[in-house]
């Protein structure tokens, strides 16, 4: 690719971004249009990931309207699920999960081969294929990666939350009094645990039924530890077992799957380190072993 070509992709390039600029400022104008729906805190938070913040004024200009032709009740039921179990209910709704699908698995791969074909800056057509499932999977890897810390922060926080209920639980404290206690407590960290459970309150006080409640919660969080221990909140208070007893048994069983799964971890780096040490350390003693024997015998 000469110079010539270079330079001209770069003012293709910078008039892409001064396109992108106008359009968000375009967007940015017509916040009065909205002043109801964002007095109502319907404004959506931002996103941690930049490119989802990048790619917004985008999606509500150009793609958006293409997701709300998709009507698929079942594909809709997954991008639902993706955005839930992601956390990200806040920051993204199902139009503009699609749209971002739309975005980078349809228009920018055209985007980009548009450029290929014009300025002749020889990408490999696998390449070009090859973005389609990669801007495609993009907005479902964001959600799978919120997913996998929120699940690490939960694994975290809950046998010391579990802890902190069964204390209060014996000092006299009703179990749901306690839980409020605990969100109390919790303010000002970026807890999940916390947080979920503040909804679960809050959708009590909205009318639901607990049992309903903890269920949401499951379903948010999609962990077998929180199916386990609302499980067995559920059928303490059905049974009308001591919920104290039970928290501080369901605590100890949450302690020992950790340890074994630091067990587990612990075996698996064990043989992952086999491979830096066969590929890198064993050649190397080789060479510096045998190496001299070897130039004594050429010569």
């Amino acid at each position: 690719m000469g110079s010539d070509n270079i330079l001209l992709f770069l003012a293709v390039f910078l008039g892409g971004i001064s396109v992108y600029f106008f359009v968000s400022a375009f967007i940015q104008s017509n916040k009065d249009k909205q002043q109801l729906s964002w007095a109502n805190n319907d404004e959506p938070e931002k996103s941690k990931n930049p490119i989802i913040n990048m790619s917004r004024p985008l999606v509500h200009q150009f793609t958006l309207q293409h997701a709300l032709k998709v009507k698929s009740a079942s594909y809709r039921k997954k991008v639902s699920r993706y955005i839930m179990v992601g956390g990200l209910s806040a920051e993204l709704n199902e139009d503009e999960f699609i749209g971002l699908q739309i975005l980078w698995g349809v228009m920018f791969p055209l985007f980009i081969a548009l450029m290929d074909f014009a300025l002749q800056l020889g990408f490999p057509i696998v390449f070009i294929i090859a973005l389609i499932p990669f801007g495609f999977y993009l907005p479902i890897m964001h959600a799978m990666g919120e997913k996998t810390k929120r699940e690490s922060s939960v694994r975290a926080d809950l046998p010391f939350f579990i802890d902190l209920l069964a204390l209060s639980v014996e000092a006299g404290l009703e179990f749901f009094s306690a839980v409020q206690k605990l969100i109390d407590k919790s303010k000002g960290t970026d807890s999940v645990l916390a947080a979920e459970l503040s909804i679960v309150i809050h959708e009590t006080q909205m009318g639901s039924s607990r049992e309903e409640a903890l269920r949401k919660m499951v379903g948010r969080l999609d962990m077998s530890e929180i199916t386990s221990f609302v499980a067995v909140i559920l059928d303490a208070q059905a049974s009308g077992a001591p919920i104290s007893r039970v928290l501080k048994e369901q605590s100890e069983q949450i302690r020992l799957e950790r340890f074994m799964r630091a067990e587990k971890a612990g075996e698996k780096a064990t043989q992952t380190i086999m491979i830096p040490i066969m590929v890198c350390i064993v050649p190397a003693v080789f060479i510096m072993v045998l190496g001299p024997v070897a130039l004594g015998m050429m010569y």
